[in-house]
């Protein structure tokens, strides 16, 4: 499905205004925080936030802070 929509002021930043549609594809309801990604044709999909995939991700930072130097040592 495509759509256009345009960019809306909203206080000091600017916005969009997705379609009711749009937002039960993409599964998500008013205040729920969406990731843009940029894809390798240089366009954009819109993803639900997923707090399981960051909590893991924040575990994988952590660990990989802490365990730097043994890491390094490891890819030699």
């Amino acid at each position: 499905m495509d759509r256009h929509t345009k960019v809306h002021r909203i206080g000091n930043s600017v916005g969009v205004i997705l379609p009711k549609k749009i937002l039960e594809e993409l599964q998500v309801e008013e205040g729920q925080s969406l990731y843009i990604s940029k894809r390798k044709d240089g366009g954009f999909t819109p993803k639900p936030r997923n707090e399981e995939f960051e909590r893991q991700m924040e575990i994988g930072r952590d660990l990989t802070k802490r365990h730097r130097n043994t890491l390094r040592e490891l890819a030699k």
